[in-house]
């Protein structure tokens, strides 16, 4: 197998959401795992701003630290870090999403646009949020 075929196969049966997204945060890569997550086809989600998957509440925050790594060249977020943040599905559901992202840089360090790995981790967030409530109450 060659590096293309390797690359094809990776992305198109990665389970997690592959989703990249130019300067302005329109989306310019939407794959089989970003379908299974958020429910918007690809035809659906290309192009569109990355809005479609940010809940509303978020957005201002959102669009502020984008442009900002933008303008600057710089995240906030290096190599490995994990976040977890809410998201919406097409349905409108919330859910939660852990994500990793990397940046695409041009020679001169501009970055071009960003990837995000995602992952919905929204059970295992509801578990966590049970059991420390049991705990307080425990301890009540």
């Amino acid at each position: 197998m060659n590096h293309d075929e390797i690359a094809r196969k990776l992305l198109d049966g990665l389970p997690d959401a592959l989703v990249i997204s130019d300067r302005e945060g329109k989306i310019v890569f939407w794959n089989a795992g970003a379908e299974r997550i958020f429910r918007f086809s690809e035809s659906e989600a290309l192009g569109q701003s990355l809005d479609i998957i940010t809940p509303e509440r978020l957005r201002e925050r959102h669009w502020t630290g984008y442009e900002r790594t933008m303008r600057s060249g710089r995240t906030q977020y290096g190599a490995g870090d994990l976040l977890s943040v809410p998201a919406i599905r097409k349905d409108g559901r919330d859910i939660s999403v852990q994500f990793s992202i990397v940046p695409f840089r041009e020679d001169d360090g501009t970055i071009t646009a960003i990837a995000a790995v995602m992952r919905d981790v929204t059970l295992e967030f509801e578990e966590r949020k049970q059991l420390r409530k049991a705990l307080r109450e425990a301890q009540s």
